[in-house]
């Protein structure tokens, strides 16, 4: 995928989370260019809002690796895209991989997060692998227009839902598993109209880092990754028909990246044939914008 000016059409979604069925263009989640190699045969992995966007393309790339995929989405905003990400993934995964599950649920809350991690343990024996991916996020032009319920909401998906899972699926984790939170871009650069999600995205940063710190003497890897501006569902329910046209266009590449383009780096970081020394680390698929943090 070259660089170089590249708009969308204008489009506009006004509920979220968004549905990538309703996409135009269709985020990308594949490439004929992929080449898998067994990096995760055998593992079993999940993740949270993997039904679409950066999620779903994981998703896809965990199935083709060799794993078994478990997945969350929201119920019945998102059951279209959670049934096609189903399909997608049961096309792609290997033959000796179970088949693949996705749990309709708010992992917002500990309880829900604690069902989650107990359904794939009844259903499979353990998780070796757990990607935090949910998010949300809205924009705002001033910092009075966010409300403590908005606040909170945000939080809830974006950070406490870390938290949670992390916490419940610790238990069935050993030495040679991997926790891969989603960051952003906009943790290091900010956003002026995303403070609330910026917040959040800059806690999980923090987070990744301290709890590399604490599991690291027990052999298990948490790492992150910051996306810059990437096609997903969340683009189009979130931000205006203008912004939308130009959407990317501001990175030195000149364009906006698509899933496939992110997903790699959590073939990368899961597998440890591929980043057993590593660990506390984010990637940044972004485009080019350069970060020093």
């Amino acid at each position: 995928m070259a660089s170089g000016e590249h708009s969308f059409p204008p489009q506009k979604q006004d509920t979220q989370p968004g549905k990538e069925y309703l996409m135009n263009p269709p985020p990308q989640y594949s490439s004929p260019d992929y080449k898998p190699s067994n990096k995760l045969q055998g593992k079993v992995a999940v993740v949270t809002g993997g039904d679409s966007g950066i999620g779903r393309a994981v998703c896809n790339l965990f199935s083709l690796e060799g794993a078994t995929v478990i997945f969350t989405y929201v119920k019945e905003h998102e059951d279209i895209d959670a049934k096609d990400t189903l399909e997608i993934i049961r096309k792609a995964k290997t033959a000796d991989a179970k088949d693949p599950m996705a749990i309709a649920v708010d992992v917002g809350y500990e309880v829900n997060c604690k069902r989650v991690v107990d359904e794939v343990v009844d259903a499979y024996g353990r998780i070796d692998i757990l990607v935090n991916n949910a998010a949300e996020q809205y924009e705002t032009e001033s910092l009075e227009e966010i409300d403590e319920t908005r606040l909170e909401r945000v939080f809830r998906t974006n950070i406490f839902s870390h938290f949670f899972m992390t916490k419940h699926a610790l238990k069935h984790m050993k030495e040679g598993s991997s926790i891969i939170n989603t960051t952003s871009v906009n943790a290091y650069r900010g956003h002026a109209t995303l403070i609330d999600y910026t917040s959040t995205k800059g806690a999980i940063v923090a987070f990744t880092r301290a709890l590399a710190l604490q599991l690291v003497s027990k052999g298990i890897r948490v790492n992150g990754v910051a996306p810059g501006p990437i096609w997903t569902p969340l683009i189009v329910a979130t931000m205006k028909e203008e912004e939308i046209v130009k959407f990317g266009s501001e990175t030195p590449m000149k364009r906006a990246g698509q899933p496939i383009e992110v997903a790699p780096s959590y073939v990368f970081l899961a597998s440890n044939q591929s980043s057993s020394y590593i660990t506390g680390q984010v990637l940044h698929p972004n485009g080019g914008t350069i970060v020093n943090a």
